[in-house]
């Protein structure tokens, strides 16, 4: 008999399938796991709190990790340990996309190590995973005993033939035209993910509403699970943080009206507005140190920073201006450079304010695909877009550790924003590579990065529908009054103490990605459709000012750029170009310094050509249709004789196509034998008579193009 007793309880979607939430069954020693299934797709969500914090933690050490495993795929991993390794791209985004709704939903003053742990153990390819796992997360946390302000839930919303779906089939989000994650409370939305192409501001608005209704039904069955699992009914007890009213208003009193000047003052320079803030803490710190030496500095860090920030915060609302001295909507200077890095196929430098990105694209060959091998999919990628976030860019030192979940999660943002306008595989050979650097921040870097490598991508040459640009919009809003000041182009600091942050990348036409992070509960449509709308004013004022520098694709490649030419060839001759062992088509790169590469596609040989010089190019392309050419009957060859028989002789006229020249075809005489007339290696023109339609051999003649002889006169003088 099983010594567990499972709770189930489900989920009807609108289109009738359920998920299934079960507890009870796995993984009993966590503080809370759950089980999740659509269709034949499981995810195993445990979570797990520390009973104890660390003395010096001032913070939530909050860690999710999201795995895939091969086994329940029936795949077998494609790496040299045949294992699950680190963490792919694509795994770690959806860590991302559980983390930022997760994190707000736990009291401030909760500093104890809490890990959330989401593994798919079977996998479905009809089902995409990612939209089930934050709600695999907060039923785990939900039936626990950790404290929480959930349940929440994320769902993938898609508008596939014009209709909106809730997690739609695998095979139909490749229809869609707008694909997001929304994750919500049942209260409010708080994170939005996704990619659309060219959509409004209102179609936006609807799919995320859309989606907030099916997931207050996710929330509902989430607490019906947990009202049935005792352990959740009374969560654990912690220490709160200690109060001191009378420290508090004292620090509020010293604070507010030198903070509110130094906000109000309007200093563009992030350096200067650290100097004036820090100004205010050292004196501040300085005079409660000696009136009273046992002060609590994490007490004082604590009111200190809130009254800092409510300063600033009121300011914003009350004077309708920012910490650099801008209005709510106005942009920050931008100036930008294409062509800056000339040993790069294309590259661009753009800098808004104090942000700025160095951004390159290289153009490589179908060999340069990056190869992707996770539990779910398998393929290949031609275009990719890598973000690096060095720690000089904000004036620190850090070891260069390589790329972390923030720099994965924002080349993200910014490959979904630029493949939108990439042109198609017939318009565009190239597997492309962007790389965006960035050296200073101070504001939505992600953004920077799309705006940069919209232009490189044109700088290079490659022939994109539309230049894209991105833009981060902030929200501070008063809880008590509900004024809100919705903010243009944020700053970093407008970023850590606002309510939302709203990045939105597009074209003229119309939003082709989005990421939003929203602090607090309640944000209305209202608000949220009034910031789309100011967003699109920024998106079009920064193309603009891109379109100063450039507007279009460069209509020529640079000079070491390789050159690409693509060609079919009839199914029966890829064997002869590739050669035995690859032997033909080896000898051809190294003849022409060509990379050459053969794909059987639609009962076609795909040959995709690529040279340094038009040169090499035409002698690749040369080689191949030598060896691919079809002979034409009627058509005159320069041929090669190979061989010599009684009956008369096989000659060459296309690589590796021999036709027989028949003894009475080599002359008008009469010949008796070949000996002397034809020799081994000799080169003569022959005419193609006819190819033998059963066996495919090819009938030659030489005589057809020789003169005929002048007949010789009679006895009579007639000729």
């Amino acid at each position: 008999m099983p010594n567990y007793t499972a709770v189930t309880k489900h989920i009807t979607l609108p289109d009738g399938r359920q998920i299934s939430i079960e507890t009870g069954k796995l993984a009993k020693f966590a503080d809370g796991a759950v089980v999740v299934r659509l269709g034949d797709a499981m995810l195993l969500a445990t979570v797990v709190s520390q009973p104890s914090a660390r003395g010096d933690v001032d913070f939530l050490p909050l860690s999710v990790d999201y795995q895939e495993k091969f086994g329940g795929a029936g795949n077998i991993p494609g790496s040299f340990q045949r294992r699950e390794g680190r963490l792919s791209d694509y795994e770690i985004l959806v860590c991302r996309i559980v983390d930022r709704i997760l994190r707000p939903m736990f009291p401030k003053d909760y500093h104890y190590e809490v890990q959330v742990m989401i593994t798919l153990i079977s996998a479905d390819k009809t089902v995409q995973p990612d939209a089930l796992a934050a709600l695999a997360a907060s039923a785990a946390l939900s039936i626990s005993d950790i404290p929480f302000a959930g349940p929440i839930s994320e769902v993938r919303v898609a508008r596939i033939d014009g209709k909106l779906q809730i997690n739609p089939l695998t095979a139909d989000i490749a229809r869609a035209d707008i694909d997001l994650i929304v994750g919500a409370t049942a209260d409010s939305v708080a994170m939005v993910e996704g990619e659309m192409n060219e959509v409004s501001e209102e179609e936006m608005v609807e799919a995320i509403a859309f989606a907030h209704e099916a997931i207050k039904e996710q929330v509902r069955v989430q607490l019906e699970l947990a009202a049935e699992v005792e352990k959740s009914h009374v969560k654990r007890e912690y220490p709160k943080y200690e109060e001191n009213d009378d420290l508090k208003k004292r620090i509020q009193e010293g604070v507010y009206e030198q903070a509110y000047k130094v906000a109000h003052s309007g200093n563009p320079s992030k350096a200067g507005r650290k100097e004036g803030f820090g100004a205010i803490k050292k004196s501040l710190t300085e005079k409660l140190l000696e009136e009273q030496p046992e002060l609590d500095m994490k007490m004082f860090g604590r009111y200190y920073s809130s009254a800092e920030k409510k300063a600033i915060r009121d300011m914003m609302i009350k004077e309708r201006t920012r910490l650099d001295g801008r209005q709510l909507t106005e942009i920050r200077p931008i100036w930008s450079e294409v062509n800056y890095l000339p040993g790069a196929h294309g590259s661009a430098l753009f800098t808004r304010g104090e942000t700025q990105s160095l951004t390159t694209v290289a153009l490589g060959t179908k060999l340069d695909e990056q190869i992707i091998d996770t539990a779910m999919t398998s393929g290949y990628s031609k275009f990719m877009l890598h973000y690096n976030f060095p720690a000089f860019s904000t004036g620190e030192v850090k070891p260069n550790r390589g790329p972390g979940r923030r720099e994965i999660g924002h080349g993200n943002l910014a490959q979904r924003s630029l493949k939108k306008v990439m042109p198609s595989d017939d318009e565009n050979p190239y597997t492309v590579r962007i790389v965006s650097d960035i050296l200073e921040s101070n504001g939505s870097s992600s953004m920077a990065t799309v705006c940069a490598g919209s232009m490189a991508l044109m700088d290079a040459g490659i022939p994109v529908r539309a230049a894209v640009s991105g833009i981060a919009m902030g929200l501070v809003q008063d809880k008590e009054t509900g004024e809100y000041a919705v903010l243009s182009d944020i700053l970093g600091d407008e970023d850590h103490l606002g309510d939302m942050d709203f990045k939105v990348t597009g074209t003229e036409k119309g939003i082709v990605a989005c990421q939003m992070d929203i602090k607090i509960q309640g944000l209305s449509a209202e608000i949220m459709t009034a910031a789309l709308h100011q967003a699109r004013e920024g998106r079009l004022h920064i193309l603009r000012e891109m379109a100063k520098t450039i507007s279009q694709p460069a209509a020529e490649l640079k000079p070491h750029t390789p050159r690409s030419h693509k060609m079919l060839i009839d199914k029966e001759f890829i064997g002869a170009v590739i050669g035995p062992g690859g032997k033909v088509i080896q000898q051809i790169q190294k003849d022409t310094n060509a990379t050459v590469i053969i794909e059987e596609k639609d009962e076609k040989g795909h040959v995709s050509i690529y040279a340094s010089n038009q040169e090499d190019m035409q002698a690749a392309i040369s080689r191949i249709q030598a060896i691919a050419a079809v002979p034409e009957v009627g058509a005159t060859y320069k041929g090669k004789v190979r061989s010599i028989q009684p009956y008369g002789a096989f000659v060459e006229i296309m690589p590796g196509k021999d036709g027989l020249l028949h003894i009475s075809e080599v002359s008008h005489e009469r010949l008796a034998a070949l000996e002397g007339v034809l020799e081994v290696g000799q080169e003569i023109d022959v005419k193609l008579l006819d190819i033998d339609k059963k066996t495919g051999k090819y009938r030659l003649s030489r005589k057809v193009l020789l003169p005929k002889p002048e007949r010789a006169a009679d006895s009579n003088g007639a000729a």
